[in-house]
């Protein structure tokens, strides 16, 4: 299994490479036909936020089937083990929905993220040419292609994706959602063409937003 690890804010030393090296066995056990596992450590400089200085975020590409996981600590080291804690569950669900669409139920189609790019190297400030949420969202990106602008000198970051989705159920984006560790999942609902987020609620409940035009809504009620 392919191996990268990026820093962000931060210098990521030979010892922490060394750890994840030894403690990504537990991924292939689980998961022997991984491919690739991206591991990202970003430093918070706010000193008010030390206990949570560190995250680490984990993804791994397994076949078609992309999971993630990430948790923070006052120390990467922590902050590792958590996020492979999850991690390693979350390959547990997936490795036993597979056994139960052996058995006979049904297993959807995921969607494919594209490969995972390793995250750009920050260039220095004053070789910013524009430092505005508008940079965010000028410049045309490809498949799986990401691009961050930190808004002027505050904090605040702005990072966006392209993903390329395939059509699935809603349960199947339920899927998905869980899979990733995300709060919601963007998709295409193949039952009405239409993009769509479903999200987390309270407890156990969850809600679905589907985004249309008043032009094609009103078409489909003249066509029906």
């Amino acid at each position: 299994m392919e191996i990268v690890i990026t820093g962000r804010h931060t210098q990521v030393s030979q010892k922490f490479r060394d750890v994840v090296e030894s403690k990504m066995n537990r991924v292939t056990a689980i998961a022997p036909d991984a491919q690739r596992a991206q591991i990202v450590v970003t430093h918070e400089g706010n000193p008010r936020q030390a206990d949570t200085a560190k995250r680490v975020e984990i993804t791994v590409v397994a076949g078609r089937t992309v999971v993630r996981a990430e948790a923070s600590s006052s120390d990467e080291y922590s902050a590792l083990d958590m996020a492979l804690d999850k991690l390693t569950l979350r390959l547990r669900r997936t490795r036993d929905r597979r056994k139960d669409h052996r058995r006979g139920y049904v297993n959807p189609v995921p969607v494919d993220l594209g490969p995972i790019e390793a995250a750009p190297a920050e260039e220095p400030k004053d070789e910013e040419p524009n430092n505005s949420p508008q940079a965010a969202v000028a410049s045309d990106l490809g498949p799986g292609e990401s691009v961050e602008v930190q808004v002027g000198d505050t904090p605040i970051v702005i990072r966006r994706k392209l993903h390329i989705a395939e059509p699935m159920s809603i349960d199947e984006a339920l899927y998905e959602m869980e899979l990733i560790g995300h709060d919601f999942f963007l998709f295409v609902n193949k039952d009405t063409g239409r993009p769509s987020v479903v999200y987390h609620r309270h407890g156990w409940s969850y809600g679905v937003f589907e985004i249309d035009t008043a032009e094609n809504v009103a078409k489909a009620k003249k066509e029906a």
